[in-house]
This record gives structure tokens, C-alpha cells and sequence, in this order.
């Protein structure tokens, strides 16, 4: 596996998120909204994730080449969900979101979050591990009955931390 590091995002990475945001497997993987998404809603999206004070947004690079995005969201109570998108297909499968979220939980005392969560599908089976492997705990199955895209989540909690 290549040397994985992160970088803050900048206006220069909208790029790969236009492409992203279009790609039906990833998808499907993650809000399961295949509507197509204009150029404006990309722009807004990407917009209030640079203008964003309160999470944390990285590049994810595989010896300098960008393959993904991962951020550190602040919710209530003091809690932080992170999201993580390996946007090039040919790093699926390989361990390089594993290896990205345990570079972000690294970093995660310097950015003062202690408490973390994720929320994933109960189907993407490859993810659940993956989140497993850094150290997520499985708490439950929560019911989103307003979205027919997304019905369910599983969220799994940080537990050694």
C-alpha cells in the first residue's frame, strides 16, 4: 500500500467532488440520492465546506495522488461524526480508508474532538469492517423514515479513543 496523508482541503479540490458527487457507485454507497446534482448545488456543497468554522475537511492522498475526502463534523453535545469518501474505485478493497481514518483519529486530540461517531449503511459490510479496524463499536440501527434514499443507519461509536 502506498504512503497515505492528509491535507486540509482548498478551493483547488472541488474537482474531484464534482466528479464524486456524480458517481452513481459512490452513491449508492453512501446518501443513495441518484438525482443528478447541478454544477450550482456542487458550488453551494463545496462552498460551505470551505466556509465551514467548525469541521475539519482533509484531502486524502496516496503518495500525492487525491483519492478521497474525509471530515470531522461537530454535532450536539459535543459530539463528532466522521465521513470519508475514496472517491478513485482503484483504492477500494486495498485498506486505504482504514489507514485514513486512523491518521484522522491521530489527529483527533489536536482538534479537540473526544467523542466520535459515524453513521454508515447496514449493507456496506466493507465499510463496517473497515470502521471496526480503526476501533468503531456497533450501537445501533437508527430509522431515517423521511428518506427514502437512506432508511437506515447503523452508527458506530469510537470506543478507544
Amino acid at each position: 500500500m502506498q504512503e497515505i496523508t492528509l491535507r486540509k482541503i482548498d478551493s483547488s479540490d472541488k474537482k474531484y467532488f464534482a466528479i464524486w458527487w456524480r458517481d452513481k457507485d459512490l452513491i449508492e454507497l453512501t446518501s443513495g440520492d441518484t438525482n443528478p446534482i447541478s454544477d450550482q448545488e456542487i458550488d453551494q456543497y463545496f462552498q460551505a465546506i470551505l466556509d465551514s468554522k467548525t469541521d475539519y475537511h482533509f484531502m486524502i492522498a496516496a503518495d500525492k495522488e487525491i483519492i478521497g475526502h474525509i471530515s470531522l463534523s461537530k454535532r450536539e453535545n459535543d459530539w463528532y461524526e466522521i465521513q470519508i469518501v475514496i472517491g478513485q474505485k482503484e483504492y477500494w478493497n486495498q485498506g486505504y480508508g482504514t489507514a485514513a481514518i486512523k491518521l484522522l483519529i491521530d489527529k483527533v486530540d489536536h482538534l479537540g474532538a473526544s467523542k466520535i461517531y459515524l453513521e454508515v449503511r447496514p449493507t456496506n459490510v466493507r465499510a463496517i469492517g473497515a470502521y471496526e479496524n480503526c476501533g468503531f463499536k456497533r450501537i445501533k440501527i437508527i430509522s431515517h423514515h423521511e428518506d427514502d434514499h437512506l432508511p437506515e443507519t447503523l452508527r458506530m461509536e469510537l470506543q478507544n479513543n
